[in-house]
Formats: C-alpha cells, sequence, structure tokens
C-alpha cells in the first residue's frame, strides 16, 4: 500500500472515530437525560460507568491526529481536518454530565419544574450534538451555521433554568445543594452548544 494511499485510510480512520466518539457521547447526554426524567438512580450510574470508554475514544482520536501530523505533516484541507478533530474530541469529552446525574435522581424528583425544563433543554442538546456531527462528517458549512443557530435556543433555556433554580433557592435556602447539582448539568447542556 502507497504512503498516500495509507494516509487517506488514516484520514477516514480518524473522521470514523470522531463519528462513533460523537455519537457515544449524544447517546450519553440522551440516557443521563431519560435516568433524570424518570429518576432512575441505576440508569444513572450506568451512564457515568461509560464515560470510561469516552475517555479512553479521546485519547485514540488524539494519538491519531498527532501520528498524522508528525508522519505527513498534511496542509491546507488536510491539516484542518485534522485541527478540527483534536478540538472537536476535546469539546465532546467536555460533555461530562454523567458523573453528577447519579446524585441529582436522588434529590430532585420526576414533575420538578426546573427538572423538566432541564429534560427539554437535554433534548435540544442532544439534537445539536446529532446535527453538528451531521455536518461534520458531511463538511456542510450550512448545516454548521444551523447548529450554531440553535445554541440561542439551549442559551435561552439556561438562562430561563438558573432563574426557576434562583428563586427556588429564594424561596427554601434549603434546597440550595439540589438546585446547585442541577445548575451544573444544565451549565454541561449549555457547553454542548
Amino acid at each position: 500500500m502507497s504512503n498516500r494511499t495509507q494516509y487517506e485510510n488514516d484520514l477516514a480512520a480518524l473522521k470514523t472515530a470522531l463519528t462513533e466518539m460523537g455519537q457515544s457521547a449524544a447517546d450519553a447526554v440522551e440516557a443521563a437525560m431519560e435516568a433524570l426524567c424518570t429518576a432512575d438512580a441505576e440508569a444513572a450510574a450506568a451512564v457515568a460507568q461509560g464515560d470510561g470508554r469516552i475517555n479512553n475514544m479521546e485519547r485514540d482520536i488524539e494519538h491519531r491526529c498527532m501520528t498524522l501530523l508528525l508522519r505527513q505533516q498534511p496542509v491546507a484541507g488536510d491539516l484542518r481536518r485534522i485541527s478540527t478533530a483534536m478540538k472537536v474530541v476535546t469539546d465532546v469529552e467536555r460533555i461530562d454530565i454523567a458523573e453528577i446525574i447519579p446524585h441529582l435522581v436522588t434529590v430532585r424528583k420526576e414533575g420538578d419544574p426546573a427538572v423538566s425544563q432541564a429534560i427539554k433543554m437535554g433534548q435540544k442538546a442532544h439534537k445539536m450534538i446529532l446535527d453538528a456531527l451531521n455536518a461534520l462528517t458531511s463538511e456542510d458549512e450550512q448545516a454548521a451555521l444551523r447548529v450554531i443557530a440553535a445554541d440561542d435556543e439551549v442559551d435561552y433555556d439556561f438562562n430561563a433554568i438558573k432563574h426557576t433554580l434562583a428563586q427556588e433557592i429564594a424561596a427554601d435556602p434549603g434546597k440550595v445543594d439540589a438546585a446547585l447539582d442541577l445548575l451544573m448539568v444544565i451549565k454541561y447542556l449549555e457547553r454542548i452548544g
């Protein structure tokens, strides 16, 4: 196999690995929101346990990127693809609401207005991940711009939930820990945008 063919295969494998990691992160967000919605501590713990797999994927993709950079010294479009992959992999790994969900489901229950709002926000953020992955893999600039525009809705939701939580704390200061836990979750969701 020629060096060029191997290089193209390595770029294709990088794209596939990045897509798989993004899908895993999107699945984790979806499962975390489902666990929160149903207050299922077991499901939440399962999401948290799967986080190590995403961390391993991040390290693998970073290694692939560095190998391509060092061995091939890419230029122009290939360099942009590799540097984009390095940026995306870091951002995807930061989608880490799994840690806090197991505790949160024990203190916040279904029907809780702030939880209901957070679940809707999580659904929007989940869709953004999938849409961003599609835009990235198809290199579709218009699709990427639509994802960027969708961030305004997630930002609006973040501010609305933050306001709800502030009112909750003002009404009952004993709820501050549960409110802060949910605030951490919505902050992670807002970061997805």
